[in-house]
């Protein structure tokens, strides 16, 4: 019988080393947990859930490894796998926002579906989504471990051009989520003319607390006599009634 990687699989790298510990835990006690995988011909089968673990039976030189068949949906497929990596943490937060922005696009479920899918709230999911507007290097550097959630909020209310350069200060100087925040208001006020004696509101700082909190972008509109609006986005009639669930 043949089995193939999952092409729901939201893992875009594992860590050759961390294959290796695997294996060598395989090697000495079995694979301790089947993998779960679904019928796609008459002799194949795809991984829905567990690939590391196939991975490594593969390393450990295993000739069989035990599974579990289910008959399931694209969909449901795509979610069992997700779900499996959330709940190892296996996922980097580009990864899992990846993953979720495929379960909104290719099955077009709300931000609310997807949330009650992958057993997360709404608003952790927005927030995630967010992610994606970073730019691209910014991102990689996400995925691999040199910023974290915290870094990467902050950083949202810049220009890309304005991220890629706050993002490799961050990293050089190893500065916290709060000198973080510190740093991209000083860099937002740096646009400001010389002139402008107006201590300048931390928008971009109230804008990620507010999206936090609501779980959806926000944008602060603020002049200089100290009033403004505040503009939430949303793309359904349904995320805007979550919008309002936490406003209650």
């Amino acid at each position: 019988r043949q089995l193939s990687r999952g092409k729901y699989q939201p893992r875009r790298d594992i860590q050759p080393e961390a294959l290796e510990e695997l294996a060598d835990s395989i090697r000495a006690q079995g694979v301790m947990q089947p993998i779960v995988v679904r019928q796609i011909g008459a002799e194949r089968y795809e991984i829905i859930a567990g690939e590391r673990r196939w991975r490594a039976s593969q390393l450990a030189e295993l000739e069989t490894i035990p599974a579990v068949i289910r008959e399931v949906s694209d969909e449901v497929a795509l979610a069992l796998a997700l779900i499996e990596n959330i709940q190892r943490e296996n996922l980097n937060p580009v990864e899992e926002a990846m993953a979720l922005k495929r379960l909104l696009d290719e099955f077009e479920l709300t931000q609310q579906q997807v949330a009650d899918a992958v057993g997360r709230s709404r608003a952790q999911v927005a927030n995630l989504l967010r992610l994606l507007a970073l730019d691209p290097h910014v991102q990689t550097l996400l995925e691999r471990g040199d910023l974290d959630m915290g870094h990467a909020r902050a950083l949202l209310s810049l220009s890309a051009a304005k991220q890629r350069q706050a993002a490799h200060e961050v990293v050089s100087r190893e500065l916290t989520v709060r000198q973080t925040e510190a740093l991209v208001k000083q860099i937002a006020e740096g646009r400001k003319k010389p002139d402008d004696k107006r201590p300048p509101a931390d928008v971009g700082r109230l804008e990620n607390r507010l999206a936090d909190l609501l779980g959806a972008p926000v944008k602060i509109h603020h002049n200089a006599s100290g009033k403004g609006r505040v503009t939430i986005r949303y793309t359904s009639l349904d995320e805007l009634d979550g919008i309002l669930g936490h406003i209650r």
